[in-house]
């Protein structure tokens, strides 16, 4: 029997990454008493690498940090609502040209710190089995794409509906020392380094033999089956580089490998295709590659990419794997406040309502902490506007229209369009990017996050 503290005014949240310490935050920022469990170390998963909290199991990235994207637009936002994540992944950041990249040990320690030391919070390594010690408590359901078995049967019998899936695959990560620098380059595309005047990623330049041939051992590489039972469903924002390569020859050119914007600084020279490598922490002790989330067998990953002149010696730190990503048909099952349609006082939040990324996964973590917080104080809960990305996000995800409901980043297709029609694509982007500031400082108003 899990540990409950009874009192009318505490909410529990079940499940510490992402979305769950952002839920958690939120809420005791709003002088709530929160519950926050998390199974681990207690039992892990097979992603997991530690007991931190908000562990990254996947990329170290939060993508980019422009406001020209969607995804920058939705950080921006998040910025300002004061979110825990956001604000300890820029204390933790490392170079990576654009983008937000963080040292992923760093960044868990940080966020674990910062939920330890919050008097609000009570942090409770204890896994949940059941959902039954929490019938009648406003509950935060943040359990991610990895829910373990029992509480993913658990959640099955309250919704009366089969779990949608979708397979999911991780990067290796290899040691920077063991990256044979002689043909391989610093340099980040267009030149638009963080810091470094180097650049930002390693890069390794391939001619059209080199292409070809690498390609020809990935489609042929060994694989990691599927069960029997189960469709090979992949995110088409995160697909397995095999997958890609599947699809066409020069599929993988076009996309994680393209050479636009990239060339070797010394000898000036282009190539018909480059991989780039990923600082993982600041020191550049390992580096991961950037857009080869695989299910390649162990070996078959040493061999192939031990082919590349500058991997010939690589020594791995971690293989990359594939694993099952679950979610609920979030539209069907949810209102807008993120509750469960037939038991209210449950929340849903991150992967597990069918948003896709680091993120989005926060972004509805924050909205389900505010919600949740709202509702214990017997208020009732602001919606943001929908035309702004967290609310555009929000309305997707328990509005979407779609009966085939799925995984979705962040993007500006799912805005509302403008109410004049603008021809120019940019300058109808930078028109939907200020009425979302300006929507959602209004917003902010509302619930008082404003700082003075």
């Amino acid at each position: 029997m899990p540990q409950t503290f009874h009192t009318s005014k505490v909410l529990n949240v079940i499940g510490a990454g992402l979305a769950g310490t952002e839920a958690a935050w939120q809420a005791s920022n709003l002088g709530i008493e929160v519950n926050l469990y998390e199974m681990r170390p207690k039992k892990s998963t097979a992603a997991h690498q530690t007991s931190n909290l908000a562990e990254l199991v996947c990329s170290n990235s939060f993508r980019s940090n422009s406001i020209k994207n969607a995804v920058g637009l939705l950080k921006e936002e998040m910025r300002k609502l004061d979110s825990l994540i956001i604000n300890c992944a820029e204390e933790s950041k490392i170079p990576a040209g654009t983008a937000l990249a963080v040292d992923r040990e760093k960044f868990s320690k940080k966020v674990t710190k910062e939920i330890e030391n919050n008097p609000k919070i009570t942090l409770i390594r204890e896994e949940i089995k059941s959902l039954e010690p929490f019938k009648d408590k406003i509950t935060i359901i943040a359990t991610g794409p990895l829910t373990s078995d029992s509480l993913s049967e658990e959640i099955k019998k309250l919704t009366n509906e089969k779990y949608l899936y979708f397979y999911d695959a991780i990067s290796p990560i290899v040691h920077g020392d063991s990256i044979d620098m002689s043909t391989a380059f610093f340099g980040s595309r267009y030149g638009k380094n963080s810091s470094n005047e180097e650049g930002d990623y390693i890069n390794i330049g391939l001619s059209k033999v080199e292409y070809t041939n690498f390609i020809e051992e990935l489609t042929k590489g060994e694989k990691i089956p599927l069960r029997d039972f189960e469709k090979a469903i992949f995110f088409e924002g995160c697909l397995p580089i095999e997958v890609m390569a599947s699809r066409g020859v020069d599929t993988l050119a076009y996309g994680a490998m393209k050479p636009i914007g990239i060339e070797n600084p010394k000898t000036k020279e282009r190539f018909y295709a480059v991989i780039q490598l990923r600082k993982e922490n600041l020191t550049g002790e390992f580096y991961s590659l950037v857009g080869f989330q695989t299910r390649l067998r162990y070996p078959e990953q040493k061999r192939i990419f031990s082919m590349l002149p500058a991997l010939s010696k690589v020594k791995f730190l971690r293989f990359g794997s594939l694993h099952r990503n679950t979610y609920i048909h979030s539209p069907r099952l949810l209102n807008l406040s993120l509750q469960l349609k037939k038991k209210s006082n449950l929340f849903f939040a991150g992967q597990l309502t069918g948003v896709e990324g680091y993120i989005e996964s926060c972004a509805i973590g924050l909205l389900a902490g505010l919600y949740a917080a709202s509702n214990l104080k017997n208020e009732d809960p602001l919606i943001p506007p929908p035309t702004t990305a967290i609310g555009a996000l929000n309305q997707y995800v328990a509005a979407s229209q779609s009966e085939d409901f799925q995984p979705m980043n962040v993007n500006f297709g799912i805005f509302p369009s403008l109410e004049s029609h603008i021809r120019k694509k940019e300058d109808r982007r930078n028109a939907m990017i200020t009425r979302a500031n300006n929507d959602l400082e209004k917003w902010r108003e509302e619930i008082s996050l404003c700082k003075i």
